[in-house]
């Protein structure tokens, strides 16, 4: 198909307690592999029903659609293969990795309902999965966990990208070429109202080679955190906004590190730093 991180620190620390002691950073649990995304370039799932409801800056989700290039959307299915600026979009999208992702080649997208430490989650495992056209290598494996936090509010959840490998970046049909180059990967969220602290994307986004395995320190997905383990990042939404424990060193790296290469490297990007903090 071509064409705000100062958080509740007690609350919090159970969960990234917990889930840190998993073996790695993605959790490849029996329940996020129920349901299969047969492989396809630029397909979705159909409406999901999740187990519980989200607040996402003050709307409400009960559903969502997964899209096979790395993210989930609440308002409708996404086919778009290169990743657009996720700080002016109006769409309603968490993504762990915003690129062209073409599994008819090799990898698998998968998903469904699980639980950690007590908590029901919904899992999308993104699994070796390649590149377009139909590439087999190099592969990424990455994912996205939303988790029910109803018992410190209603609507309450917190977002979980997990990245065990990053090797490729961009699509054939995205100014790439090997999987590297061109129109990089984005990695964030927004509920598409571009209303302040509603948006993020970490720093790398759209900076290539900046989320690549061996890439730069600052940077590097696998090797960066928001959490304690390396690969992980929790955002945890909390009366409707984003809230964060005090950033670990790896962090407060990532953030210092990705604004110098983005300006070092001469992109223009907006990062909207504020907005994690809102």
């Amino acid at each position: 198909m071509r064409g705000s991180i100062l958080g509740l620190a007690t609350t919090m620390g159970l969960v990234l307690g917990s889930i840190s002691a998993q073996a790695g950073p993605v959790l490849f649990l029996p329940g996020f592999g129920t349901n299969n995304l047969p492989g396809n370039d630029d397909g979705s799932t159909g409406n999901i029903a999740l187990p519980f409801t989200v607040n996402f800056f003050g709307l409400s989700f009960g559903s969502l659609w997964v899209n096979n290039n790395g993210n989930v959307t609440f308002d409708g299915p996404l086919s778009t293969f290169t990743p657009f600026d996720l700080t002016s979009t109006g769409q309603q999208i968490i993504a762990p990795f915003f690129a062209d992702v073409d599994t008819r080649g090799t990898g698998t997208v998968t998903y469904g309902t699980d639980t950690i430490d007590g908590r029901t989650a919904f899992g999308v495992i993104w699994n070796a999965v390649g590149y377009y056209n139909g590439q087999i290598s190099p592969t990424n494996t990455f994912q996205l966990i939303l988790t029910d936090r109803s018992d410190t509010g209603a609507g309450n959840f917190d977002i979980t990208f997990n990245y065990d490998q990053i090797e490729w970046e961009t699509g054939s049909a995205s100014g790439g070429s090997g999987g590297l180059g061109g129109f990089s990967a984005r990695a964030g969220y927004s509920n598409g109202t571009g209303n302040p602290g509603t948006f993020f994307e970490l720093p790398g986004s759209a900076v290539n080679g900046a989320f690549l395995d061996g890439g730069p320190p600052a940077t590097a997905l696998v090797l960066n955190n928001l959490d304690t383990v390396p690969g992980r990042y929790i955002f945890s939404s909390r009366g409707g906004s984003i809230v964060n424990p005090v950033p670990e060193p790896g962090i407060l790296a990532i953030i210092g590190g990705g604004l110098l290469l983005v300006a070092f490297m001469g992109r223009r990007r907006y990062l909207c730093l504020p907005c994690a903090v809102a």
